[in-house]
């Protein structure tokens, strides 16, 4: 499971809050568009630019804790 930190969240402020971690999930139709799918703060996942995202990496436990959120 792959997570990144939002950098910019210009027309989508109410869904997405800068320098917090999100979830993606894996969509090959979204990567070649650019685009990346993403547990939102509704909670559901829908279709953001890669750009305002930057990938990270987390230490094992840190990221069994967030899968289990």
């Amino acid at each position: 499971m792959n997570f990144v930190v939002c950098i910019k969240n210009t027309d989508y402020a109410a869904s997405l809050e800068v320098r917090k971690i999100y979830q993606v999930l894996p969509d090959s139709t979204a990567n070649s568009h650019q685009m990346l799918r993403i547990i939102d703060e509704s909670g559901e996942d829908y279709l953001y630019p890669n750009a305002y995202f930057m990938p990270i990496e987390l230490s094992p436990p840190l990221q069994q804790v967030l899968e289990m959120s």
